[in-house]
């Protein structure tokens, strides 16, 4: 059992899968302040919730007085992280990266506080870039052994696979490696924390630093989270969770964490907030139609924590006038504009659905019209071609519902 206070908390809320060596990180956690990093990838302008619990681990790193690095791999990017990913990623310009890590930055200040050095952004374009070709060599590849390499877990899955694994991405453990070691160098960087499917980066990364540099440096992952009905955390029909509004509107942020099955609430209540373990373990116990406010709690919680404690509770207020009132006048409903000639015209309901982005395809928007679940201006909709007009418009939109909790105001424009 850890001493360190962060590793007493990061092991109580669930957030600890695997630790290079445990017992030594929670000595030098007794010792005095670390430094800690995580490397975030820039292929998108914003992070998103399967990004949100190695953000979280950052956040209670630095509640314990430890000083976490968010890097940013704008050099790295311009490889592309092979990690259990079927084929190889796409390359992205030098324009795009800067645009990503821009808005990474966005949505990494909501959760850290980077004041007076409480907290370090970096990126690993500032020493990458300059490297060459031959020192690398001498340098860092005498130190990695080729059939190690090739017997990690991510590495060896894609080589099972037709489309194998190009000599570029085999480079990338070498340089997430020399990540480890010149964040140690630069900031005293012991720990490199990170999803459990960089468990064999993290380890070359320790090796290097303590083959060239004799210096004891450690990995720790979190889990991977997964719904308790198997589904991956953070993705849904309609793509990625993003973390920024622009992305992603706060309603439909809070709405995410709203849906929560009821077997999770307790997990993520740990994980994905700031309430004490307590309270969250107090919640969980919380049966029957109770387990609903339980959830209400964990999506304010963790919508405040992203977006702000006042976005937040205006989405709370804003779910509870939609769904609890039945109100048409619910500011942060998220929106879905269409051409104001759909409705000119006159639209079936089953292409209002799909253009509302409520189904995927007509047959989908069908079926759910069949079973009920459909509703416009929150009267149900029995016939899937009931065509809905300009006059249907209720304060300039249409309410289009999904269910009890999927809800829409389309827009002509």
């Amino acid at each position: 059992m850890p001493k360190s206070p962060f590793l007493l908390e990061a092991q109580a809320r669930g957030l600890i899968f695997q630790c290079t060596d445990l017992e030594a990180l929670d000595e030098a956690l007794l010792a005095g302040p670390i430094t800690a990093y995580i490397g975030f990838d820039p292929t998108a302008d914003s992070l998103h919730v399967g990004n949100a619990l190695s953000i979280m681990m950052l956040r209670l790193l630095q509640k314990h007085g430890n000083r976490p690095i968010a890097l940013m791999g704008g050099g790295t990017a311009k490889i592309g992280d092979p990690s259990f990913r079927d084929e190889a990623r796409s390359l992205i310009t030098n324009e795009t990266i800067a645009h990503n890590i821009s808005g990474i930055e966005q949505s990494l200040r909501q959760f850290l506080d980077f004041s007076d050095d409480r907290a370090i952004l970096a990126n690993n374009a500032e020493w990458l870039d300059k490297l060459s070709y031959i020192g690398l060599l001498q340098d860092v590849g005498v130190q990695f052994s080729v059939s190690r390499m090739l017997s990690f877990e991510s590495v060896k899955q894609r080589l099972d696979r037709e489309q194998g694994l190009t000599f570029l991405e085999f480079n990338y453990s070498i340089l997430q490696s020399y990540d480890f070691r010149e964040l140690n160098r630069r900031h005293g960087a012991v720990l490199q924390l990170g999803g459990s499917d960089q468990w064999g980066n993290i380890v070359a990364g320790i090796d290097l630093t303590r083959r060239t540099d004799a210096k004891q440096v450690f990995g720790l992952t979190t889990p991977l989270v997964t719904t308790s009905s198997g589904a991956k955390m953070g993705k849904s029909a309609k793509g990625a969770t993003w973390l920024n509004a622009q992305r992603l509107p706060v309603f439909e942020y809070w709405q995410f964490w709203r849906n929560t099955e009821d077997a999770d609430v307790g997990r993520f209540l740990k994980m994905f907030t700031d309430l004490p373990v307590e309270e969250c373990e107090r919640l969980s116990a919380l049966e029957g139609s109770e387990i609903n406010e339980a959830k209400k709690i964990l999506a304010t919680e963790a919508t405040a924590i992203c977006h702000g404690r006042a976005a937040a509770e205006e989405a709370a207020e804003t779910a509870r006038r939609v769904f609890e009132q039945g109100s048409m006048q619910a500011a942060a409903l998220p929106e879905q504009e269409v051409p104001a000639a759909l409705l000119t015209e006159g639209v079936p309901a089953f292409r209002l659905f799909q253009e509302a982005g409520l189904a995927a395809s007509g047959g989908e928007a069908r079926r759910l019209i069949r079973g009920g679940g459909a509703r416009v201006n929150d009267t149900v909709v029995s016939d899937e071609n009931h065509v809905f007009s300009a006059s249907d418009l209720q304060d300039g939109v249409l309410k289009v519902s999904s269910g009890k909790k999927k809800h829409i105001l389309v827009r002509p424009v």
